[in-house]
């Protein structure tokens, strides 16, 4: 991912295909950190499966240590992840786990939530966004979608506990990024910025007939935050 791209995931135009995907879950994901470090600026987070950490320069100066942990490929990883999800890091690690659309991709769900209990220490929260509805990327990989039941099961049979669950953009939100990217396909490049651009509005405004329940039981991206017990 270039560093042009990096600066489109963080701001994102109107006329990117991802506009309301990419603005609502930096938005997220950034009222989370400020929550939990409102009261504490010391602490450790790892960027669990960091890619080219889009956030890192808005987190980082609210953090006392920001780690970017990933495959042996990433040249930006401070640290390295196995494809089994292990690491050298050790117990009780990081204060924060951040895992920013890497679910989807990994090979066994199990061990990498596994891994990021381990690393996280007791009282120590982890900030998940995955995907509901959406298409097929491989980046190298993209096995799993949940339902919102089957996300929570999945992170609660690991022994966190959930304690917050967030759904962004609802049903109707959802089949039009879905009916978008299925025009993609098939579409000339000149189209698509001006098609993008009518899409994604149409997308902010459908997603309003929505209540924040009916997003939280069906969407196309979860935010979870979730807690190792203090034991």
């Amino acid at each position: 991912m270039s560093e042009t791209t990096q600066n489109k995931r963080l701001n994102p135009n109107l006329f990117n295909t991802r506009y309301v995907h990419l603005t609502q879950l930096r938005n997220a994901t950034i009222k989370t950190i400020n929550e939990l470090t409102l009261h504490n600026s010391n602490l450790l987070i790892v960027d669990f499966g960091c890619g080219d950490m889009p956030y890192r320069s808005i987190i980082e100066p609210k953090v006392g240590k920001y780690i970017g942990v990933d495959l042996e490929l990433n040249p930006k990883a401070e640290y390295h992840i196995d494809y089994d999800s292990k690491t050298t890091l050790p117990d009780n690690y990081a204060d924060i786990i951040l895992s920013n659309q890497v679910l989807e991709h990994v090979d066994s769900p199990h061990s990498y939530l596994s891994e990021a209990l381990r690393l996280l220490k007791p009282g120590g929260h982890l900030i998940l966004t995955t995907h509901g509805y959406w298409y097929y990327h491989p980046t190298p990989y993209d096995y799993w979608r949940w339902t919102s039941a089957g996300l929570r099961k999945t992170v609660e049979a690991e022994g966190f506990k959930v304690i917050s669950f967030h759904g962004i953009m609802g049903l109707a939100a959802s089949g039009l990024q879905l009916l978008q990217d299925a025009f993609l396909l098939k579409m000339p490049k000149f189209l698509i910025p001006p098609f993008a651009f009518i899409m994604q509005l149409l997308i902010r405004l459908f997603d309003k007939m929505h209540s924040q329940p009916q997003r939280d039981r069906d969407a196309s991206l979860y935010v979870v935050i979730a807690q190792k017990p203090i034991m």
